[in-house]
């Protein structure tokens, strides 16, 4: 019985081709992140990853809070992180949990006082839909669809939310809307 020994240099050539194998898989996958030219801003900066919102685990129906007003409005809660955007009839025509920076609102009644379309956030981050209420506070979404919490190290009165609660909150809140915030 004889056995064959492979030489050295074949094995050489083996690893260096599935070295190159890998290094072009790894080449394409990463091209495929980097976003087209002209996209992005120089001084923006990238989102955070997505992270889970602290209520995300609670029940799925969330009841407008007690004394936001009446009629349509944006309503604001501190405490629960939350947006309802409610109809003249009274009705929520849509609630989602937003991410507020480490400056908050003062709670009362607020109106829309500028809108913009397209942005940088006071945390340098990228966004659009930008609703302006009240002295320093916004609501708006990261441009590139991100984790929407703004960075927690600046001081910031952005209250960001995914980018389809942003479109519709930009659809709703034109200037003049109130904006209820309770606590």
């Amino acid at each position: 019985m004889s056995t064959r020994r492979i030489s050295s240099g074949v094995w050489i050539v083996v690893l260096l081709a599935a070295a190159l194998a890998t290094v072009s898989f790894l080449s394409v996958q990463a091209s495929r992140n980097i976003p087209a030219q002209g996209t992005a801003s120089v001084d923006a900066k990238p989102s955070p990853k997505p992270h889970p919102h602290p209520s995300a685990a609670k029940p799925k129906t969330f009841r407008v809070p007690d004394d936001s007003g009446t009629g349509r409005r944006v309503v604001y809660s501190l405490s629960q992180k939350r947006v309802w955007l409610v109809s003249e009839s009274e009705s929520t025509t849509r609630t989602f949990p937003v991410w507020p920076g480490n400056v908050p609102p003062v709670e009362g009644k607020h109106s829309v006082t500028f809108r913009r379309e397209e942005g940088t956030g006071s945390d340098g981050v990228r966004i659009e839909h930008a609703v302006y209420f009240g002295v320093r506070s916004a609501f708006s979404n990261a441009l590139d669809g991100a984790s929407p919490a703004p960075d927690s190290t600046v001081k910031t009165g952005a209250i960001r939310e995914t980018v389809a609660d942003g479109s519709a909150l930009w659809d709703f809140a034109t200037k003049g809307t109130f904006i209820h915030v309770v606590g």
